[in-house]
């Protein structure tokens, strides 16, 4: 724990391949050759005390803020310039490496970054830190980088390490508290008691918020921390502050609907997720787009599914598919699959989810990124099933079979997961579709158990077909609808207000003859999408225009 911190630190229409491709084609909003400027916007307090010039103190300030907002490319930037401005300072070169990975993002440095970090911690260490903790900050990200050959587990599991050593010295340091926070999270992600983990972080991050309410890495961090089963409640004022510390950034002003989504709070999402997006296009990452817009947005279409309106949902997914060139990362890869098959899928257009493209935009490097190709390939193979092309369906789950294999072979045994549940839900309703409902309910009830293993991953809103939700959907097919009901409401227990889980509830409810509950998630549905265009909507008022006895 850390409350004895000293205080001197200071205060719709289909998706075809067709109009994929012709989306493909448009040309999107035009980068400028020169960005707005950011060096005035507001990023919170951070106070990282260093013995280099005073002249790069705010410089420096500045530069960790931006790195904990999580955007690595102009605390990149920031802290180049401050080595520039000050040779003999050490701490400009772990500031550097420091941004060379990312700790909770699935994206992982390459052979060059790799040696790159490397070597600025290299000049840091030759350079000589002027205090005891300043070395113990460059031993830390050292230990990340030190073994050319250490897979990646392996270097977060030694950089958290040194940090622990690091708090365990200066328990008092704010930045230091900070990234031994950030560290915990991150080891916490590969280790089987992942909710302790965030437990502790988030007791070490709290008491940084109560010594300084708008230090950035404290609610960026805490949310994290919450963003798990059971803790999406806690602390919600620390939440709700991040975009009022930081109202330009755009990572600040998506962070708190990681929270809203667990909280089926579909307006939140809408609104922060747009002004997200939007600052987004004024922070590119070079000549392209940043990552961080298509992240919000495809949050936003995830919203607007849930509330039933298609029509927003898909201009929001054109208006994402028209840019012309994205930031060549896991993250970019992963939204740009998921936002056309979610808007497929949720919508059950089953010939438009069949026939979306895998890996596009082809300029991505896809063979690096198998859970984002993946995505894809199950709202196909779902397309395939439901249009009784068994054959393509088959081919779908081979493919996933295939990508499942290429992330355990990376060591990437949580995305492994993410695509066996799928696979499984897949499998499921091929099984159905083959006349054969025992295995098709022994596979649906082993993906919803496979989810129970792990937690969401922060890249996505949430499933567009959650092993829960598919469950119920395959109960309803097999005539039992009590038992579909107990699907739903489990499911909607761990993803509340979803669309068509509250409908499926309501479906089954009624099926099984419970008025009452029927009565229920009908009204529910109307709560989550009141201006929705879907037909099912129409259904619900009538439902409830007519009584429970309807």
């Amino acid at each position: 724990m850390m409350g004895k911190l000293r205080t001197g630190f200071g205060p719709g229409s289909r998706i075809a391949l067709t109009v994929w491709l012709a989306l493909a084609a448009m040309s999107g909003t035009a980068l400028s050759q020169e960005p707005p400027h950011h060096d005035g916007d507001e990023l919170g307090a951070v106070r990282f005390r260093i013995s280099c010039a005073p002249g790069v103190q705010a410089d420096f300030n500045r530069a960790v803020a931006l790195l904990h907002h999580m955007m690595y490319e102009e605390s990149r930037a920031a802290f180049v310039a401050i080595a520039k401005a000050d040779p003999r300072c050490a701490m400009a070169h772990w500031g550097i490496a420091t941004t060379l990975f990312q700790p909770l993002w699935p994206t992982r440095p390459g052979p060059d970054q790799l040696r790159q970090g490397r070597e600025e911690t290299r000049k840091a260490r030759e350079l000589g830190p002027g205090t005891e903790r300043e070395a113990a900050f460059i031993s830390a990200i050292g230990a990340f980088y030190e073994d050319e050959t250490a897979d990646w587990w392996s270097r977060i599991a030694r950089w958290a390490g040194a940090m622990e050593a690091a708090y365990e010295a200066y328990p008092d340091d704010l930045e230091v508290a900070a990234f031994y926070a950030l560290s915990h999270l991150a080891a916490g992600q590969n280790a089987d008691d992942r909710q302790a983990y965030q437990a502790r972080a988030a007791d070490v991050l709290l008491a940084i918020y109560e010594v300084e309410p708008t230090h950035p890495g404290a609610i960026h961090y805490t949310i994290h921390a919450n963003d798990v089963d059971g803790r999406a409640d806690q602390t919600l004022a620390v939440v709700r502050s991040y975009d009022d510390i930081a109202p330009s950034v755009p990572h600040a002003l998506h962070m708190p609907t990681h929270i809203y989504v667990r909280l089926g709070d579909w307006a939140g999402v809408i609104d922060w997720n747009r002004k997200s997006a939007d600052a987004a296009l004024t922070y590119p990452a070079g000549d392209a787009v940043s990552h961080h817009y298509p992240h919000a947005m495809d949050y936003l279409v995830y919203a607007y599914l849930q509330q039933g309106e298609d029509t927003r949902a898909l201009a929001a997914v054109q208006e994402a598919l028209a840019k012309d060139k994205y930031q060549g990362t896991f993250v970019s890869a992963f939204h740009l699959a998921a936002m056309p098959a979610r808007y497929a899928v949720e919508r059950r257009d089953w010939a438009a989810a069949a026939s979306l493209p895998s890996a596009t935009p082809p300029d991505l490097p896809w063979d690096r990124y198998p859970w984002a190709e993946s995505q894809t390939w199950f709202a196909k193979g779902l397309g395939a099933i439901r249009s009784h092309d068994l054959g393509a369906a088959a081919r779908a789950l081979g493919r996933m079979e295939a990508l499942r294999d290429a992330a355990a072979e990376a060591g990437e045994a949580a995305f492994a997961t993410y695509i066996d549940i799928d696979r499984r839900t897949l499998a499921a309703w091929r099984a159905m579709v083959a006349e054969d409902p025992d295995a098709a309910l022994s596979l649906a009830r082993s993906a919803v158990d496979l989810q129970a293993t792990i937690e969401k991953h922060p890249v996505t809103p949430g499933s567009y077909l959650p092993p829960g939700e598919a469950l119920g959907d395959l109960l309803m097919e097999t005539g039992d609808p009590a038992e579909a009901l107990a699907a739903y409401e489990n499911s909607l227990a761990l993803w509340p207000g979803r669309f068509n889980s509250l409908l499926g509830a309501a479906r089954a409810a009624r099926a099984s003859g419970d008025g009452s509950s029927a009565t229920e998630y009908y009204g529910r549905l109307l709560e989550v999408a009141p201006h929705s265009e879907r037909e099912e909507v129409g259904e619900a008022r009538s439902f409830l225009s007519r009584g429970a006895g309807g």
